[in-house]
């Protein structure tokens, strides 16, 4: 059940999805549904994984942003609208603009990914970049706003938006119909409080679970709260949904219809991510892969069939690189060692040898006859090596010490 009870009647019902579907027809695909393997087995029953990140823009956020966009009229439509986003929104919201005609400009996070600074201008968008996160460059976009009369479009905290994004949860029912369970990435909460109003008022037996990054889960303490509480700081790779405070439009909403929200911490993002380009040959950003890391961090909690979102794949590539290196290193797939041995000839060959013959990948290796407390006479290699996992891990721990070398 959820954390408060509800007090007021969610802003955004099922017939507002169903309107926004309509509105959004020829604009969207209907992303596909796969099927997960391993995430099945691991589970002990189906789940399948909503790509949302093979959506135009690359997520989700089309939908709401066009719902939104669609819905001003002229005199609103002549002043410009103004955005403010990490990436995927901004994204949603130059592509619609550009579809309807509307002059756009967008204020991003100043380390905001290259690739959505790039795709946001693509689009035809004005790009500022102000703040260090999303919460700066929206208080930089509002601002623009009062200054200028753009009409400002919020990434989570209007009924429009989220209407637009529930259009997700419509297809899930589609494309799934025994589903139990459906896992969303939770940020400003317009994503799953839209689907959780098209899930819960045809499908109340079907649990929708919010996942947030543990370093920037404002839910949790909210809803315990009973109204939005803010963050003092956050920090996460999940940029997509670091956000610092509940909307006051999502909070009624996902208060009443989400049954829980769960949080993941950076280790299970990272093997979040690995896992979808490994396993399911899917490219997600941190963010939009926190479905798959509850599932994998809790993988007997879940009514099965279980859906997992993912709603984005925009990711920066030099950001890729050091997530999929530290979700190799979170699933032991690196494995770094202090090894002594004779300083003799042969004895570092020897270890190598050892070593490969064990099925390790040496990636990195250095010589010290000088470390810390090293007696006379013996050297201390470090070693960094790829390896196959834990157990693998363990193998050649055993086989060293087996051999004599200390570690």
């Amino acid at each position: 059940m959820s954390a408060v009870e509800p007090t007021t009647v969610p802003p955004v019902g099922l017939d507002d999805v169903r309107a926004a579907r309509e509105l959004l027809s020829g604009v969207v695909s209907a992303t596909p549904m796969a099927g997960s393997r391993a995430l099945s087995e691991r589970c002990g029953g189906p789940v399948w994984l909503k790509c949302e990140n093979l959506q135009r823009t690359g997520s989700f956020k089309i939908r709401g942003a066009y719902t939104r966009l669609a819905r001003l009229d002229e005199a609103q439509r002549a002043r410009g609208v103004v955005a403010a986003s990490a990436g995927n929104h901004a994204q949603g919201v130059a592509l619609a603009a550009q579809m309807l005609g509307i002059a756009a400009t967008v204020f991003m996070p100043e380390r905001a990914a290259i690739p959505k600074v790039g795709a946001t201008r693509g689009y035809g968008a004005q790009v500022h970049l102000v703040g260090e996160t999303i919460d700066g460059s929206i208080t930089a976009a509002t601002e623009f706003a009062a200054r200028t009369g753009a009409v400002f479009v919020h990434p989570f905290d209007h009924p429009d938006v989220i209407a637009g994004q529930g259009t997700v949860g419509l297809e899930v029912l589609e494309q799934v119909p025994d589903v139990r369970t459906v896992l969303v990435c939770t940020g400003g909460g317009g994503l799953v409080g839209g689907i959780a109003a098209a899930v819960k008022a045809q499908r109340p037996d079907v649990a929708v679970v919010g996942v947030q990054a543990e370093g920037a889960a404002a839910w949790p303490a909210s809803l315990d709260a009973g109204a939005p509480q803010a963050l003092a700081s956050m920090r996460t790779i999940a940029d997509g949904i670091a956000v610092g405070r509940p909307g006051d439009v999502t909070f009624p909403q996902v208060a009443a219809l989400v049954d829980e929200i769960l949080t993941v911490d950076e280790d299970a993002l990272s093997r979040a991510l690995l896992h979808c380009l490994e396993r399911a040959k899917l490219l997600v950003e941190p963010a939009g892969a926190a479905a798959v890391a509850a599932l994998l961090e809790h993988p007997q909690r879940f009514a099965t069939p279980a859906v997992a979102v993912l709603s984005g794949g925009n990711v920066d590539p030099l950001v890729l690189l050091h997530v999929i290196q530290h979700g190799m290193v979170a699933a032991a797939r690196y494995l770094s060692l202090h090894v002594r041995v004779g300083d003799r000839p042969g004895a570092l060959a020897e270890l190598l040898a050892l070593v490969g013959s064990l099925g390790a990948n040496v990636l990195d290796v250095s010589h010290s006859r000088i470390a810390g407390s090293l007696p006379l006479g013996d050297v201390e290699v470090a070693l960094t090596m790829e390896t196959r996992g834990r157990e693998h891990c363990t193998e050649l721990v055993d086989a060293l010490r087996a051999a004599g070398h200390s570690l």
